[in-house]
C-alpha cells in the first residue's frame, strides 16, 4: 500500500492539515536524514538518543555496541518511539508568535527486532555505511567477525508512522502586514565542505569521485 495506516498513536491532532500518510513521503524523508533520534525508557526514565539509521524497503535498521542500554533495551522488545527533522527554512513572522521554520519530519513508533541473520547484518552494515556516502562500501573493508559479533543491528517496521511538513512564508495577522520589518524565509540546507583528509592518509590516494561531489539526496 502507498498509504500508512492512521492508528490513534499516529493520527495528528494539532495542525493535521501539514501531515501526511503518504509512503513514498516519509520514505524520502527518512532517506535524506543522516542521523534520527530514539526515544525509550529504562526503569520509568525516559532517554531519548542520536544515531544513525537506514532504510531498507519497509524497514528502518539501526545499530551499536552490544553493551549499549538502548539496544539492549529494545532488543527485548520494549516500544521504541524513532523521529526525523529536516530544517529547510526559518519564517520570520512580523510578530515574535508567528515565527515559525519550515520543516519535513518522520515520526515511527513500534518495538524492534534483533537481526541474527548474519547475511541480513552484513547488508545491514553495507546499507547504512551507503547511507551516509554512497559508494563507499565498495572502497573499505567490510566489518570482520570480531566486528560483526560487537555490532547489534535491530530493525523496525515502517508500518506505524506519520508525517508532518511546513512550507511557505509567515502567516501573519493582517493587522500586522504593515509593521516596518522585513519578513519572510530564510531557506537551510545542509552542505558539505572541503573534505579534510586523515593526518596519516599516506601520499597519492586520491579523494573518490562520490567524496568530490558530495550532496544529500533532496
Amino acid at each position: 500500500m502507498s498509504t500508512l495506516t492512521v492508528t490513534p498513536r499516529t493520527r495528528l491532532v494539532r495542525r493535521a492539515d501539514r501531515g501526511s500518510f503518504d509512503r513514498p513521503t516519509v520514505h524520502a524523508i527518512l532517506d535524506e536524514a543522516l542521523n534520527c533520534h530514539i526515544g525509550f525508557e529504562v526503569d520509568g526514565q525516559p532517554y531519548v538518543l542520536p544515531t544513525v539509521h537506514v532504510r531498507i524497503e519497509e524497514q528502518l535498521y539501526v545499530h551499536g555496541s552490544v553493551g549499549s542500554r538502548m539496544l539492549r533495551t529494545l532488543r527485548q522488545g520494549a516500544p521504541i518511539c524513532v523521529t526525523v527533522t529536516l530544517l529547510d527554512g526559518l519564517v520570520l513572522a512580523r510578530s515574535a508568535f508567528h515565527h515559525s521554520m519550515n520543516y519535513r519530519s518522520v515520526v515511527l513508533l513500534g518495538r524492534a527486532q534483533e537481526v541474527t541473520d548474519l547475511q541480513e547484518k552484513r547488508q545491514a552494515f553495507d546499507a547504512l555505511v551507503e547511507h551516509i556516502a554512497r559508494g563507499r562500501s565498495r572502497d573499505v573493508r567490510p566489518a570482520d567477525e570480531r566486528e560483526t559479533r560487537a555490532t547489534a543491528v535491530l530493525r523496525l517496521p515502517i508500518e506505524e508512522a506519520s508525517a508532518k511538513i511546513r512550507t511557505g512564508p509567515p502567516v501573519d495577522d493582517e493587522r500586522d502586514h504593515a509593521q516596518g520589518c522585513w519578513a519572510g524565509v530564510v531557506p537551510l540546507k545542509l552542505m558539505a565542505a572541503e573534505p579534510i583528509a586523515d593526518p596519516v592518509l599516506p601520499p597519492g590516494i586520491a579523494l573518490p569521485p562520490s567524496l568530490q561531489r558530495y550532496r544529500r539526496p533532496q
